[in-house]
């Protein structure tokens, strides 16, 4: 029974619980227990504490992260856990968060987590994380003014092009899409800026393209759009497809017309890496399975507060991005019949069939709206 697995978990201190009202880092308090501050270690007794890593206020990761906290504390039955979003730095410093013990359940941009997760791109030594949950896409392309004379991706080479934050890791799914168009990083002249700044500097000629995107309409790209004539880079289509079927994590998505103001045609983009909850993979596997139980049942209260939810349905929860499954997930997907059919459990196993087109969601989540990679402090 899940009650007799969490009956085994256990508190810090009692006077570290009055002192804050869930944990936030409460390590201090004395125990007689090795494994009373490790919520992946099974103690004697009492509530685990859950952290989960976000990103800075002001896009969809803290939204989410605290649509799903809530929806597992009210629905937690006989589990017992107190599970808190907390703010970070994004994708990167949550997978560090993972690997110190800092944080219990993260979220995550799966590009980001793929590097992470085999130690290669900008990733000093392989991460040992596992997926819990994909969500939401993150859909994104090369924007420029329509006067540019920018008409592909091999035209950037030479131009100033916004690429997102420093430091953020949008490098480990612009570099691939730019290097398969024959395009090096080195080739362009790269400009670091959050997206809201990266439609002033299109506006006032700082820079020649941008790429921007995150949920379905993003943000940035209808700003830039209702405030000058842009043009959005296409994809070689046979390139397009040569990125889905090396990277996992990319996928084709099909804008719908009319979804940005000016652009009446469909567009064949990218979703360049979905939103997904990651964990370490020590975390407990009852733990993960009732997490990932309690998300699935309750996936309708999670959509009542961010439209993100609506990615937790049967063909996309699943859905592989390059990053191996917790063994507790795995084991509620196959129970709940949503588990990619197969007779092996290997990474091939999980792959969807990322070649097949997919329409994107045109409901605005929440207005904000870039899929965070994070900050890699």
């Amino acid at each position: 029974m899940a009650r007799n697995i969490f009956k085994r978990w256990t508190l810090a201190a009692t006077a570290c619980l009055v002192a804050v009202s869930f944990f936030s880092g409460c390590t201090g308090g004395e125990t007689t227990d090795p494994g009373a501050n490790d919520p992946t270690v099974p103690a004697t007794g009492g509530t685990a504490f859950l952290s989960m890593g976000t990103a800075p206020i002001g896009g969809t990761f803290p939204i989410v992260g605290d649509a799903i906290a809530q929806t597992l504390n009210t629905h937690k039955d006989e589990n017992n856990w107190k599970v808190q979003a907390k703010g970070t730095k994004g994708s990167q410093a949550n997978i560090r968060g993972l690997a110190k013990g800092d944080l219990q359940l993260a979220l995550s941009n799966s590009a980001i987590s793929y590097f992470a997760f085999r130690g290669e791109s900008s990733w000093d030594q392989k991460y040992d994380i596992r997926a819990v949950v994909t969500m939401a896409p993150n859909v994104a392309m090369f924007v420029t003014k329509a006067d540019s004379g920018i008409k592909s991706i091999a035209d950037l080479k030479g131009k100033r092009v916004v690429i997102g934050p420093a430091g953020a890791g949008f490098e480990m799914f612009v570099g691939p899409i730019l290097e398969e168009h024959g395009v090096k990083l080195a080739d362009i002249d790269k400009v670091n800026a959050p997206q809201g700044p990266a439609v002033d500097m299109l506006s006032d000629g700082a820079a020649d393209a941008a790429f921007l995107g995150g949920a379905v309409p993003a943000a940035a790209i209808s700003q830039a759009c209702a405030s000058y004539e842009t043009s959005f880079v296409p994809f070689d289509p046979e390139v397009r497809q040569r990125l889905i079927d090396k990277y996992p994590f990319f996928h084709a998505i099909t804008i719908p017309g009319g979804t940005y103001q000016g652009h009446e045609e469909p567009f064949d983009g990218l979703n360049v890496g979905s939103m997904h909850v990651i964990t370490a993979a020590s975390t407990d596997e009852e733990l993960v399975y009732q997490l990932t139980k309690t998300t699935w049942e309750n996936r309708a209260d999670i959509v009542k507060k961010h439209g993100a939810g609506k990615a937790i349905n049967e063909k996309n929860a699943a859905r592989y991005t390059g990053t191996e499954f917790h063994p507790g997930a795995v084991k509620f997907y196959k129970e709940a019949g949503i588990w990619p059919a197969s007779e092996s459990d290997s990474d091939s196993a999980q792959a969807d069939d990322a070649s097949s087109e997919t329409e994107a969601p045109a409901d605005n989540t929440d207005g904000t709206a870039p899929a965070e990679t994070g900050d890699s402090k």
